[in-house]
Protein backbone atom coordinates (compact mmCIF):
# COMPACT_ATOMS: atom_id res chain seq x y z
CA UNK A 1 0.00 0.00 0.00
CA UNK A 2 2.29 2.36 -1.20
CA UNK A 3 -0.33 5.03 -2.16
CA UNK A 4 -3.34 4.48 -0.28
CA UNK A 5 -5.24 7.76 -1.73
CA UNK A 6 -4.96 6.20 -5.48
CA UNK A 7 -8.14 6.55 -7.09
CA UNK A 8 -10.04 9.16 -4.38
CA UNK A 9 -10.59 12.08 -6.39
CA UNK A 10 -10.05 15.65 -4.65
CA UNK A 11 -11.51 19.03 -5.73
CA UNK A 12 -9.80 22.04 -4.34
CA UNK A 13 -11.57 25.74 -4.17
CA UNK A 14 -8.99 27.31 -1.66
CA UNK A 15 -5.61 29.74 -1.25
CA UNK A 16 -2.70 30.26 0.80
CA UNK A 17 -1.66 27.46 2.69
CA UNK A 18 -3.97 26.38 5.84
CA UNK A 19 -6.40 24.19 3.57
CA UNK A 20 -4.43 23.84 0.63
CA UNK A 21 -1.44 21.80 2.42
CA UNK A 22 -3.93 19.19 2.92
CA UNK A 23 -4.81 18.65 -0.79
CA UNK A 24 -0.44 18.26 -1.05
CA UNK A 25 -0.59 16.08 1.54
CA UNK A 26 -3.61 13.93 0.09
CA UNK A 27 -1.53 14.00 -3.16
CA UNK A 28 1.52 12.84 -1.85
CA UNK A 29 -0.57 9.66 -0.80
CA UNK A 30 -2.18 9.06 -4.37
CA UNK A 31 -4.94 10.95 -4.38
CA UNK A 32 -5.92 12.97 -8.08
CA UNK A 33 -6.45 17.33 -6.69
CA UNK A 34 -7.52 19.55 -8.66
CA UNK A 35 -7.07 23.09 -7.64
CA UNK A 36 -9.43 25.35 -9.16
CA UNK A 37 -7.93 28.80 -9.45
CA UNK A 38 -9.32 32.34 -10.53
CA UNK A 39 -8.18 32.43 -14.37
CA UNK A 40 -7.15 36.01 -13.67
CA UNK A 41 -5.03 36.31 -10.46
CA UNK A 42 -5.15 32.37 -10.04
CA UNK A 43 -4.18 31.46 -5.94
CA UNK A 44 -3.51 34.92 -4.18
CA UNK A 45 0.07 32.81 -2.54
CA UNK A 46 1.10 33.03 -6.04
CA UNK A 47 1.69 36.96 -5.72
CA UNK A 48 3.84 37.08 -2.53
CA UNK A 49 7.46 37.99 -3.90
CA UNK A 50 9.13 37.66 -0.53
CA UNK A 51 8.82 35.65 2.44
CA UNK A 52 9.98 36.61 5.92
CA UNK A 53 12.66 38.67 3.98
CA UNK A 54 13.77 36.39 1.55
CA UNK A 55 12.70 36.16 -2.10
CA UNK A 56 9.90 33.41 -2.76
CA UNK A 57 12.32 32.29 -5.78
CA UNK A 58 15.60 32.36 -7.28
CA UNK A 59 15.84 35.09 -10.06
CA UNK A 60 15.68 32.98 -13.41
CA UNK A 61 13.27 29.75 -11.60
CA UNK A 62 9.82 29.71 -11.13
CA UNK A 63 10.31 27.48 -8.14
CA UNK A 64 9.00 28.85 -4.92
CA UNK A 65 8.84 27.01 -2.49
CA UNK A 66 5.95 28.66 -0.82
CA UNK A 67 3.79 27.52 -3.53
CA UNK A 68 5.67 24.08 -4.12
CA UNK A 69 5.21 22.74 -0.81
CA UNK A 70 1.59 23.28 -0.25
CA UNK A 71 0.32 22.44 -3.93
CA UNK A 72 2.85 19.64 -5.48
CA UNK A 73 1.05 16.99 -6.70
CA UNK A 74 -1.77 19.08 -8.04
CA UNK A 75 -3.41 19.61 -10.95
CA UNK A 76 -4.46 23.55 -11.72
CA UNK A 77 -7.42 24.75 -13.41
CA UNK A 78 -8.03 28.42 -14.19
CA UNK A 79 -11.71 28.20 -13.72
CA UNK A 80 -14.36 31.91 -12.90
CA UNK A 81 -16.96 30.92 -10.29
CA UNK A 82 -18.40 33.93 -10.90
CA UNK A 83 -19.34 33.19 -14.72
CA UNK A 84 -22.83 31.09 -15.54
CA UNK A 85 -20.59 29.84 -19.01
CA UNK A 86 -17.70 27.66 -16.10
CA UNK A 87 -20.71 26.19 -13.50
CA UNK A 88 -21.75 23.02 -16.13
CA UNK A 89 -17.73 22.61 -15.85
CA UNK A 90 -17.45 23.21 -11.86
CA UNK A 91 -20.47 20.80 -11.51
CA UNK A 92 -19.51 18.32 -13.34
CA UNK A 93 -15.97 18.48 -11.68
CA UNK A 94 -17.96 18.24 -8.16
CA UNK A 95 -20.04 15.14 -9.52
CA UNK A 96 -16.42 13.06 -10.10
CA UNK A 97 -15.13 14.02 -6.91
CA UNK A 98 -14.63 12.46 -3.69
CA UNK A 99 -13.49 15.09 -1.49
CA UNK A 100 -14.34 18.92 -1.61
CA UNK A 101 -11.70 21.26 -0.02
CA UNK A 102 -12.18 24.80 0.91
CA UNK A 103 -10.99 27.47 2.90
CA UNK A 104 -13.38 30.86 1.89
CA UNK A 105 -15.04 32.48 4.49
CA UNK A 106 -19.24 31.78 4.39
CA UNK A 107 -20.12 34.81 2.94
CA UNK A 108 -18.10 33.75 -0.17
CA UNK A 109 -19.07 30.50 -0.50
CA UNK A 110 -22.69 31.26 -0.76
CA UNK A 111 -21.98 34.06 -3.56
CA UNK A 112 -20.30 31.66 -5.85
CA UNK A 113 -22.60 28.41 -4.65
CA UNK A 114 -20.07 26.41 -3.14
CA UNK A 115 -21.38 26.10 0.42
CA UNK A 116 -22.19 22.57 1.51
CA UNK A 117 -26.07 22.32 0.51
CA UNK A 118 -24.97 23.74 -3.42
CA UNK A 119 -22.14 21.03 -3.36
CA UNK A 120 -24.30 18.25 -1.89
CA UNK A 121 -26.95 19.00 -4.22
CA UNK A 122 -24.52 18.03 -7.01
CA UNK A 123 -22.48 15.30 -5.51
CA UNK A 124 -24.98 14.14 -2.61
CA UNK A 125 -21.75 11.36 -1.39
CA UNK A 126 -19.05 14.07 -1.77
CA UNK A 127 -17.03 14.51 1.80
CA UNK A 128 -17.37 18.64 2.58
CA UNK A 129 -14.34 19.91 4.22
CA UNK A 130 -13.86 23.59 5.28
CA UNK A 131 -10.38 24.73 6.54
CA UNK A 132 -11.77 27.93 8.76
CA UNK A 133 -10.32 30.58 11.35
CA UNK A 134 -12.98 29.89 14.49
CA UNK A 135 -15.08 26.98 13.18
CA UNK A 136 -18.63 26.84 11.53
CA UNK A 137 -20.41 28.22 14.68
CA UNK A 138 -20.17 30.67 17.01
CA UNK A 139 -19.41 34.62 16.91
CA UNK A 140 -16.48 34.81 15.03
CA UNK A 141 -17.68 32.24 12.13
CA UNK A 142 -17.47 34.88 9.69
CA UNK A 143 -13.94 36.22 10.64
CA UNK A 144 -10.82 36.02 8.43
CA UNK A 145 -7.57 34.61 10.23
CA UNK A 146 -4.24 33.41 9.31
CA UNK A 147 -2.23 30.89 11.46
CA UNK A 148 -0.23 33.97 13.36
CA UNK A 149 -3.51 35.05 14.25
CA UNK A 150 -6.11 32.34 15.36
CA UNK A 151 -3.40 29.18 15.82
CA UNK A 152 -0.77 31.30 16.99
CA UNK A 153 -1.79 34.14 18.60
CA UNK A 154 -5.55 33.27 20.14
CA UNK A 155 -4.54 29.46 20.15
CA UNK A 156 -1.98 29.89 23.19
CA UNK A 157 1.18 29.34 21.83
CA UNK A 158 2.59 32.81 21.59
CA UNK A 159 1.89 33.30 24.90
CA UNK A 160 3.83 29.67 26.02
CA UNK A 161 6.87 30.76 24.35
CA UNK A 162 7.02 34.45 25.59
CA UNK A 163 8.97 35.14 28.56
CA UNK A 164 7.20 37.05 31.44
CA UNK A 165 9.10 40.08 30.90
CA UNK A 166 8.88 40.70 27.05
CA UNK A 167 7.88 43.77 25.71
CA UNK A 168 6.06 41.92 23.12
CA UNK A 169 5.12 37.99 22.43
CA UNK A 170 6.92 36.27 20.33
CA UNK A 171 6.33 35.23 16.70
CA UNK A 172 5.66 32.31 14.95
CA UNK A 173 9.36 29.58 14.11
CA UNK A 174 8.45 29.83 10.33
CA UNK A 175 5.73 30.88 7.78
CA UNK A 176 2.95 28.72 7.80
CA UNK A 177 3.96 27.10 11.53
CA UNK A 178 0.16 26.94 12.14
CA UNK A 179 -1.20 26.21 8.48
CA UNK A 180 0.77 23.22 7.76
CA UNK A 181 0.00 21.55 10.98
CA UNK A 182 -3.60 22.06 10.26
CA UNK A 183 -3.27 20.83 7.02
CA UNK A 184 -1.76 17.65 7.84
CA UNK A 185 -4.80 17.66 10.41
CA UNK A 186 -7.68 17.96 7.90
CA UNK A 187 -5.81 15.20 5.52
CA UNK A 188 -6.51 12.57 8.31
CA UNK A 189 -10.15 13.94 9.26
CA UNK A 190 -10.15 13.19 4.83
CA UNK A 191 -8.81 9.98 5.58
CA UNK A 192 -11.04 8.72 8.66
CA UNK A 193 -14.32 10.38 6.41
CA UNK A 194 -13.59 7.92 3.22
CA UNK A 195 -13.52 5.31 5.66
CA UNK A 196 -16.15 6.03 7.62
CA UNK A 197 -18.00 6.98 3.86
CA UNK A 198 -17.01 3.20 2.84
CA UNK A 199 -18.33 1.01 5.95
CA UNK A 200 -21.76 3.18 6.35
CA UNK A 201 -22.36 4.75 3.24
CA UNK A 202 -22.64 7.99 5.00
CA UNK A 203 -20.58 11.01 3.90
CA UNK A 204 -19.29 13.44 6.35
CA UNK A 205 -18.83 17.70 6.55
CA UNK A 206 -15.56 18.53 7.87
CA UNK A 207 -14.58 21.68 9.92
CA UNK A 208 -11.01 22.35 11.31
CA UNK A 209 -10.21 25.68 12.73
CA UNK A 210 -7.06 27.43 13.24
CA UNK A 211 -8.35 28.08 16.94
CA UNK A 212 -8.99 24.25 17.35
CA UNK A 213 -5.51 23.09 15.95
CA UNK A 214 -3.85 25.79 18.15
CA UNK A 215 -5.66 24.68 21.21
CA UNK A 216 -4.87 21.13 20.47
CA UNK A 217 -1.29 21.72 20.68
CA UNK A 218 -1.27 23.88 23.99
CA UNK A 219 -3.69 21.50 25.28
CA UNK A 220 -1.27 20.49 28.39
CA UNK A 221 -1.39 24.10 29.83
CA UNK A 222 -4.96 24.47 28.49
CA UNK A 223 -6.20 21.50 30.46
CA UNK A 224 -3.84 22.16 33.34
CA UNK A 225 -5.50 26.03 33.68
CA UNK A 226 -9.28 24.63 33.43
CA UNK A 227 -8.14 22.00 35.96
CA UNK A 228 -7.11 25.10 38.48
CA UNK A 229 -9.67 27.21 37.12
CA UNK A 230 -7.38 30.17 36.03
CA UNK A 231 -4.45 31.28 33.82
CA UNK A 232 -1.08 29.52 34.94
CA UNK A 233 1.93 31.38 36.42
CA UNK A 234 4.51 32.85 33.71
CA UNK A 235 7.62 31.73 35.68
CA UNK A 236 10.83 32.33 35.08
CA UNK A 237 13.20 29.36 33.94
CA UNK A 238 16.42 28.17 32.93
CA UNK A 239 15.45 24.61 32.38
CA UNK A 240 12.69 22.43 30.50
CA UNK A 241 11.13 21.07 33.91
CA UNK A 242 11.85 23.03 37.05
CA UNK A 243 13.82 21.23 39.39
CA UNK A 244 15.45 19.18 36.82
CA UNK A 245 19.12 20.32 35.62
CA UNK A 246 19.37 17.43 33.34
CA UNK A 247 16.81 18.87 31.03
CA UNK A 248 16.78 22.41 29.04
CA UNK A 249 19.06 23.86 26.48
CA UNK A 250 22.41 24.45 27.19
CA UNK A 251 25.07 26.58 24.94
CA UNK A 252 28.51 25.01 23.98
CA UNK A 253 31.34 26.80 23.94
CA UNK A 254 31.17 27.30 20.14
CA UNK A 255 27.86 28.71 20.34
CA UNK A 256 25.83 25.71 19.82
CA UNK A 257 23.42 24.81 21.48
CA UNK A 258 21.67 21.48 22.76
CA UNK A 259 18.85 20.32 23.89
CA UNK A 260 18.38 17.59 27.10
CA UNK A 261 15.19 15.92 27.85
CA UNK A 262 16.36 12.97 30.53
CA UNK A 263 13.12 13.25 32.67
CA UNK A 264 14.27 10.77 34.98
CA UNK A 265 17.49 12.79 36.04
CA UNK A 266 18.82 10.45 39.04
CA UNK A 267 18.89 7.89 36.57
CA UNK A 268 21.01 9.75 33.89
CA UNK A 269 22.94 11.94 36.44
CA UNK A 270 25.48 9.73 37.71
CA UNK A 271 26.86 8.77 33.96
CA UNK A 272 26.40 12.13 32.59
CA UNK A 273 29.02 13.74 35.37
CA UNK A 274 31.61 10.79 34.79
CA UNK A 275 31.23 11.38 31.11
CA UNK A 276 31.61 15.03 31.62
CA UNK A 277 34.51 15.36 33.89
CA UNK A 278 32.22 15.68 36.86
CA UNK A 279 33.45 12.76 39.01
CA UNK A 280 33.86 14.36 42.42
CA UNK A 281 30.01 15.15 42.58
CA UNK A 282 28.33 11.94 40.31
CA UNK A 283 27.36 10.80 43.68
CA UNK A 284 27.02 13.44 45.91
CA UNK A 285 23.84 13.09 48.14
CA UNK A 286 22.36 16.20 47.02
CA UNK A 287 21.65 15.10 44.21
CA UNK A 288 21.35 11.59 44.87
CA UNK A 289 17.51 12.06 44.97
CA UNK A 290 14.49 13.43 43.13
CA UNK A 291 14.29 16.35 46.16
CA UNK A 292 17.65 16.59 47.01
CA UNK A 293 18.03 17.39 43.20
CA UNK A 294 15.54 19.91 43.23
CA UNK A 295 16.88 21.06 46.60
CA UNK A 296 20.01 21.94 45.05
CA UNK A 297 19.07 22.61 41.26
CA UNK A 298 20.97 25.70 41.04
CA UNK A 299 23.81 24.16 41.84
CA UNK A 300 23.36 21.34 39.76
CA UNK A 301 22.75 23.57 36.70
CA UNK A 302 25.51 25.23 37.65
CA UNK A 303 27.64 22.45 37.11
CA UNK A 304 25.90 21.16 33.70
CA UNK A 305 25.79 24.82 32.11
CA UNK A 306 29.78 24.79 33.17
CA UNK A 307 31.00 21.21 31.66
CA UNK A 308 28.71 21.72 28.28
CA UNK A 309 29.98 25.67 27.80
CA UNK A 310 33.74 24.72 28.35
CA UNK A 311 33.16 22.10 25.08
CA UNK A 312 32.36 22.58 22.18
CA UNK A 313 29.15 21.00 20.09
CA UNK A 314 30.70 18.44 18.69
CA UNK A 315 32.14 17.23 22.02
CA UNK A 316 28.98 17.55 23.62
CA UNK A 317 27.72 15.69 20.68
CA UNK A 318 30.04 12.77 21.33
CA UNK A 319 29.61 12.49 25.06
CA UNK A 320 25.98 12.63 25.31
CA UNK A 321 25.76 9.69 22.64
CA UNK A 322 27.31 7.62 25.25
CA UNK A 323 25.23 8.66 28.24
CA UNK A 324 21.75 6.92 26.95
CA UNK A 325 19.77 9.72 27.73
CA UNK A 326 17.73 11.66 25.74
CA UNK A 327 18.79 15.04 24.03
CA UNK A 328 19.00 16.76 20.64
CA UNK A 329 20.89 19.75 18.99
CA UNK A 330 19.22 22.88 18.53
CA UNK A 331 19.18 23.13 14.43
CA UNK A 332 18.55 26.38 12.15
CA UNK A 333 16.57 25.46 8.99
CA UNK A 334 19.76 24.73 6.93
CA UNK A 335 20.77 21.94 9.19
CA UNK A 336 17.63 20.55 9.44
CA UNK A 337 17.65 20.16 5.65
CA UNK A 338 20.46 18.52 6.07
CA UNK A 339 19.56 15.88 9.16
CA UNK A 340 20.62 12.85 8.53
CA UNK A 341 17.73 11.00 10.19
CA UNK A 342 15.59 12.72 7.97
CA UNK A 343 17.25 12.30 4.42
CA UNK A 344 18.14 8.45 5.81
CA UNK A 345 14.18 7.79 5.96
CA UNK A 346 13.17 9.84 3.03
CA UNK A 347 11.67 13.04 4.59
CA UNK A 348 13.80 15.50 2.56
CA UNK A 349 12.86 14.91 -1.08
CA UNK A 350 13.54 15.53 -4.79
CA UNK A 351 11.29 17.41 -7.31
CA UNK A 352 11.97 18.66 -10.31
CA UNK A 353 11.25 21.64 -11.07
CA UNK A 354 9.36 23.66 -14.23
CA UNK A 355 12.59 24.05 -15.96
CA UNK A 356 13.93 20.37 -15.71
CA UNK A 357 16.02 21.55 -12.56
CA UNK A 358 16.36 18.89 -9.40
CA UNK A 359 14.90 20.95 -6.44
CA UNK A 360 14.31 19.63 -2.68
CA UNK A 361 11.52 19.68 -0.69
CA UNK A 362 10.50 18.32 2.57
CA UNK A 363 7.76 15.27 2.67
CA UNK A 364 5.04 15.22 4.78
CA UNK A 365 5.71 13.08 7.98
CA UNK A 366 3.37 9.52 7.08
CA UNK A 367 5.48 6.90 5.60
CA UNK A 368 3.48 4.07 4.16
CA UNK A 369 5.28 0.44 4.11
CA UNK A 370 9.09 1.71 4.18
CA UNK A 371 8.29 2.86 0.30
CA UNK A 372 10.21 5.64 -0.40
CA UNK A 373 8.30 9.17 -1.58
CA UNK A 374 8.02 10.97 -5.00
CA UNK A 375 7.20 14.42 -5.78
CA UNK A 376 5.60 16.31 -8.35
CA UNK A 377 6.08 19.48 -8.47
CA UNK A 378 3.48 22.13 -8.16
CA UNK A 379 1.17 23.08 -11.13
CA UNK A 380 2.10 26.29 -12.93
CA UNK A 381 -0.61 28.81 -12.95
CA UNK A 382 -3.84 26.99 -14.90
CA UNK A 383 -1.36 24.81 -16.13
CA UNK A 384 -3.99 21.89 -16.64
CA UNK A 385 -7.42 23.59 -17.86
CA UNK A 386 -7.48 22.31 -21.25
CA UNK A 387 -6.66 18.55 -20.00
CA UNK A 388 -8.98 18.08 -17.41
CA UNK A 389 -11.79 19.64 -19.08
CA UNK A 390 -11.22 17.31 -22.04
CA UNK A 391 -11.46 14.24 -19.50
CA UNK A 392 -15.37 15.76 -19.02
CA UNK A 393 -15.52 15.70 -22.89
CA UNK A 394 -15.13 19.08 -23.87
CA UNK A 395 -13.93 19.41 -27.66
CA UNK A 396 -11.44 22.57 -28.79
CA UNK A 397 -14.35 24.37 -29.93
CA UNK A 398 -16.00 24.02 -26.62
CA UNK A 399 -12.70 25.24 -24.89
CA UNK A 400 -12.31 28.17 -27.37
CA UNK A 401 -15.90 29.67 -26.58
CA UNK A 402 -15.25 28.99 -22.60
CA UNK A 403 -12.13 31.37 -22.65
CA UNK A 404 -13.45 33.92 -25.42
CA UNK A 405 -16.12 34.18 -22.45
CA UNK A 406 -13.48 34.47 -19.60
CA UNK A 407 -15.16 31.62 -17.91
CA UNK A 408 -11.20 29.71 -18.03
CA UNK A 409 -8.38 30.27 -18.32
Amino acid sequence: MRKPMTGVRVLEVAQFTFVPSAGAVLADWGADVIKIENPVTGDAQRGLVKVLGQLASKPGSSFAPIMEAPNRGKRSVGLSLTQSEARPVFEELVRRSDVFLTNYLPGARAKLRVDVDDIRRINPDIIYVAGSGFGTQGPDRDAGAYDSTAFWARGGSADGVTPPDAEVPAFMPAGAYGDNIGGITIAGAVAAALYGRQTTGESSVIDVSLLAVGAWTTQFSVNLAMLYEGPLPKIERRTQAPGNPLTGAYRCSDGHFVQLSMLQPTRYWPGFCRLFGLDDVADDERFASLESLAAHADEAYALVAGAIGSRTFEECKQLLNQSGGQWAPVQNAWEIANDEALIANGRIVDVVDAEGNTQKLVANPVKFDEAALTLTRAPQFAEHTDDVLRELGLGDEELIDLKIAGAIT
